[in-house]
Formats: structure tokens, sequence, C-alpha cells
């Protein structure tokens, strides 16, 4: 039966992902591991044509009422036993390692070229693939473990079966047909062609029952992150949804997404019933087939109990190497949805890429110091055009206040000078030297208070603890000198308190420009100006450009530029003086 297109594709996208691994670094321990296992999977095989052997000598003792020779069998068959458990355990002790260093060269591999030219942020405007999380924690996992366990059991099932084949073949015998009056025929070696044909149907029929469950189990992965999100979601925004009392929607949220959870794995229950039904049925035929075939032998006296028990086996072995797919379909359409799933996820990293470089005509230069837009044009992500010619300089060690109503693009501005927004044309100069963006709801990175003060700098950026607690104290948060070693902070504080820690992160980094996001928007006034205040007193004389329509923040600035003027809408000069006020 060949393979229909949508199969071989997924084939070869299996072989793409996986084929990076075998010909990166690790090659050759990877190449190294898979020769041992090969190695233990073939003695594997060697066991069980010894023990095929053994099942002749054993039944024939026992029909021949040998007690010694039973005895001499059963403590051959011990120590074949005890081989094949040696054999089996090593075998997949190697096979687990090989699966976990794949895993982590794989992880690797994806996580640095999701966060390579912050494609983790450009994945919400170029894409639409959901749950990149997901896909680099769970699917990578089953991908290498599907491929794993079904390539060492393709491989051991076809070495089993080239080897039983030759036994079965010597032992089958022809089978003579009469015809009646047309006289009769014999088929040779029987047993194989029996073995071959029954194999080959129960496949065909196991594909066409299964082939629905690789598209169930692609939406099962989709469904059950989506929901398992939304879990995630409640517990980092505890606060709000208390505050707002918005339990009952938030449970309308789950039970909407879990139902979807449920309603898919009814399909697949579905589904696997009826491949069930046939597998199951199968399998038990399966017992009796190899001793249904082999009986006319037996009864005609050709081949003793021994002969038959070991014909039996041989058979039972090529049916079972025959019927790995039937065996295997429920991972092999796992894999396929896995597969599919990681496929996906990494053509979207490679179009994300393409469309940034090909979109990307904001030019970034680097300077001595200081912050200059030239002819700056800003669109959103649907093409309209935000603003036009947005053009102004601060000099080193200066000030900006980036101005206008909500809505008007202040923080788009500011995050494309930053370098993150892709979405435009012009020129950005800034300083070469280390910067720092802080937005309007600051990040808490995972780990303890002292790690979050010195991030994303914590390996560049050595800082004392008395050095920690004094720029806390500085900033307001004094409260919080005790818990620099503790991992459970960032859930008890308030907008205002995280917006005072970013502001501590900023007085212990030094960055020569700082880039602030309406990032005193929960802040009173008085601890707006006693922040504002150590950073313009700051020995080190950052370069400050901030965004916000706060009126208050105007005496912290040395120029403020109103946005307004540069509206695609407005009658005024793209360099209209009345934009930047000093």
């Amino acid at each position: 039966m060949q393979p229909s297109r949508q199969n071989r594709n997924q084939l070869r996208d299996a072989w793409r992902i996986a084929g990076a691994y075998w010909r990166s670094e690790e090659k050759w321990s990877a190449w190294g591991l898979l020769v041992a296992i090969v190695l233990l999977s073939l003695s594997n095989v060697y066991v069980s044509v010894r023990i095929n052997e053994w099942n002749k000598s054993f039944y024939n003792a026992l029909q021949a009422f040998d007690r010694d020779e039973v005895i001499r069998q059963l403590l051959v068959f011990c120590a074949l036993a005890l081989i094949a458990a040696t054999i089996s355990v090593n075998a997949l002790f190697l096979n687990q390692m090989l699966q976990i260093r794949w895993r982590r060269w794989l992880t690797r591999r994806y996580v640095s070229d999701w966060l390579a030219d912050r494609k983790y942020y450009r994945f919400w405007f170029t894409s639409t693939t959901d749950n990149p999380d997901q896909r680099i924690a769970e699917d990578i996992q089953q991908f290498v473990a599907y491929v794993m366990n079904l390539s060492v059991g393709l491989l051991s099932s076809s070495v089993l079966l080239v080897s039983f084949l030759f036994i079965l073949w010597g032992l089958s015998g022809p089978l003579d047909i009469s015809l009646g009056q047309w006289g009769s025929f014999s088929i040779p070696a029987y047993l194989v062609w029996a073995a071959l044909l029954s194999a080959w149907i129960a496949t065909w029929l196991t594909m066409k029952i299964g082939r629905p469950l690789v598209r169930l189990n692609f939406a099962r992965q989709h469904f059950e992150a989506d929901f398992r999100f939304g879990l995630a979601h409640l517990r980092e925004n505890a606060e709000s949804i208390a505050v707002y009392g918005g339990e009952a929607a938030e449970y309308k949220i789950f039970k909407n997404r879990f139902r979807k959870v449920i309603e898919n794995f009814w399909e697949i229950m579905k589904q696997q019933r009826r491949l069930s039904w046939f597998t199951t049925g199968y399998a038990q035929l399966a017992v009796v087939i190899p001793l249904v075939v082999v009986s006319p032998r037996y009864f005609a006296k050709q081949i003793g109990l021994g002969g038959l028990m070991q014909v039996a086996n041989a058979f039972a072995y090529v049916h079972n190497a025959l019927s790995f797919i039937i065996n295997a379909y429920a991972d092999i359409a796992n894999w396929l949805a896995v597969t599919e799933r990681l496929s996906s996820f990494e053509e979207r990293l490679h179009e994300t890429r393409r469309t940034s470089r090909a979109r990307r005509e904001i030019a970034t230069c680097s300077n001595g110091g200081g912050v200059t837009t030239d002819n700056l044009d800003l669109d959103l992500p649907n093409g309209t055009p935000l603003l036009r010619g947005v053009t102004f300089t601060v000099d080193d060690g200066s000030s900006l206040l980036v101005t206008g109503p909500a809505g008007a693009g202040k923080s788009v501005l500011l995050r494309a000078i930053a370098g993150i927004w892709p979405f435009g044309h012009g020129q950005v100069t800034l300083s070469s030297h280390r910067r720092l963006f802080v937005p309007q709801l600051p990040y808490s990175p995972l780990g303890t208070l002292a790690d979050a003060l010195l991030y994303p700098f914590s390996d560049s950026n050595p800082v004392s603890p008395d050095r920690m607690a004094a720029v806390l104290r500085e900033v307001g948060l004094g409260c919080l000198v005790g818990e620099l070693d503790s991992e459970n902070w960032s859930q008890r504080l308030s907008q205002a308190e995280q917006q005072q820690l970013a502001f501590a992160r900023i007085l212990l980094a030094k960055p020569e420009v700082v880039f602030l996001d309406d990032a005193t928007s929960a802040l009173d006034d008085l601890s707006e100006a006693r922040l504002y205040g150590l950073l313009r007193a700051g020995s080190w004389r950052p370069t400050i450009v901030s965004a916000s329509h706060k009126g208050s923040l105007f005496n912290f600035h040395d120029q403020v530029l109103d946005i307004s003027a540069f509206y695609p809408q407005s009658e005024a000069p793209l360099e209209s003086p009345t934009a930047l006020v000093v």
C-alpha cells in the first residue's frame, strides 16, 4: 500500500526535524548510543531465535516423557531468559539516555530560535501558531520518544521478520490442494504466504480505520494546551480577577475551553473503539492462526509436537513482525500529529524571520550617546499608517517626554526606537551601550527578588546585597529588604510597587539610555517626583525618553514631543517646529 501524499509530507517533516540532531555537534555520541541500541536489539532477536529452537527441544522432550531432558531444557530457558532480561534493561537505559540528550538539544535549538530576533514577540503579529510554549515543552518530548520507540520497534520487527521468514520457509513445507478432476497444485512454503497475506490485509484495514486519529490527536494537543494556559492565566492574574469579582466569567471561559477538550476526547474514544474492535479481535485470532495453518502437517504426522510448537512460534514471530503497524498505530497517529505541530511551529519561526527581515525598513545605527530619529514612519500590523515623519534628537544625558492623547502611538514609537516594533521605515540612531526599556506593567522574572533587581544584566552586573538594600530604600521599598532571597514575592506587589521596583532595577543597572513607557502611571505625584529625581541626579547621567500623557512629568524632561503633529491626516508639516517643545 502506498502512503498518501500527506503521510509522505509528514515523513519528510519528521526527517527534517530529526536529521538536524544527527548532523549536530553531538552526532558522534548520538550515533554511538544508537549503534549500541541497535546491537542490543539484534542480540534480542538472536535470543528470540534461540528460544524458538528451544521450543522444539522442550516439547519433544515432553512428548517423549524425558524428565532429565525437560529439566535441562528448563535450565537452558532460564539462562536465555536472564540474557534477554539483561539485554532489554540495558537497551531501555541507553534508549532513554539518547532520548533525553536528543530532547535537550532540540529544546535548546527551538528555544534559542524562538528568542532570537525577538521572534517570541513578533509571533503575535505574524503568526497564528497556538501555544508555542506547549510545542517546545511537550511536543518535543513526545516527538523524540515516539521516534526512538517506533524506529527501534520497526528495526526489531524487520530483523525478526527476516530471521523467522527463513526459519519458517525451511519448516513450512508445501501445501497440496486438490482440485478434484482438474488435478491439484502445491503452494511451496505456504505458511510464509499465509502470514504475509493476513498481515497485509490487517495492516491496510488498521490504517483505513485509524487514519482520523491523526487529525483528532492534533486537535487534542491544541485544546489541552488552551485549557492549561487558561488555568495559568488565572493564577498569574488572581488579584485582578478577585477585584473584579470575575469568578463566574472565568468559570464560563474554563467551561467552554474544557468542553472542547471533552468533545474532542469523545471523538477520539469513538475512533479508538472502532480501531480497538478490529485490533483486539485480530490479536485474539493471531493466537490461533499459527496453530490452524500448521495443524494439517501435524495431523498428517509430518511433524511432531515439538515441530508443531516451533513452527507455530516462528509463524507467530513473523505475524507479529508484520503486524507492527497494527500494534503501534495509536502511537504512529500520535507521532504524526506531534510531527505536524512541530513542523508548523518551525515553519512559523522561519516565516517570522523572513517577514521581519523583509519588513525591516527601520534602520538602527549606533553612536556615542543620545537618541535621534530621522523621518520615522510607523504603521499598525495591518498596514494602517499610524505616524509619519517623526524626527527629533535627544542629546546624550538629556531627556525627552513623548506626549499625546491615549492611543496616539506613544508606546509604539518607543518600541520602534527600542527595535522591537517591525512595522514602518525610517532611521533610528542611539547609544551602542547598555539600554533599558521599562513598560507600564513591569516584568517580574522567575527567581529571587535579588535576581529580579539585576534582571536582565545579572551576569554582567554584580551588585552586593547592601547596595540592593540601599536602592530599595531609595525608591520607597524598604519593606522588601528582608525579601532579597525570597522567591514568592512578586504576587504580593501592587502595580505601584512593581513600578518602584523597575526604577530600582534602573538605578542598579545604570543604563546609558532609559525608555520609560508610562512607567509611573500607578504612582502618586510625590513618588513619581522622587523616582525621576533619582534618575536625573544619577552620576552616570542617562539619556531618558519617556512616554506619558501626565502633565506632572513636564518638569522632569528637557524636551517635550507632541506626536499629534505626526498623524498621517495632520495638515502640519512632518517636521513641524511646534512638535518639539524645549
